[in-house]
């Protein structure tokens, strides 16, 4: 997918703001997509590090992760961080 192609789906999903040669600009959608991307992430690092997962494979792993998971299994891994095990 070329850029222009996603930053007008972007544009069209209501996330971003965007003149042609200016800068793309998160809308508040775009920000608490974001923010909820940024802390799904979050969640699955501290997760595979608990569980004693070297922190480069850790951030690299993720990345897929947290795309893949449900929002139960998300729950699980934050409860599992939160308990300290």
């Amino acid at each position: 997918m070329t850029v222009v192609r996603t930053v007008s789906r972007l544009q069209r999903d209501g996330l971003v703001t965007a003149k042609p040669y200016r800068a793309i600009f998160l809308t508040e959608a775009g920000e608490k997509l974001a923010t909820k991307s940024r802390e799904r992430h979050r969640t699955v690092v501290e997760f595979l590090l608990a569980l004693g997962v070297p922190a480069a494979a850790a951030h690299a792993d993720a990345e897929g992760i947290e795309h893949h998971v449900s929002s139960q299994t998300l729950a699980a891994f934050e409860r599992f961080v939160r308990s300290g095990r």
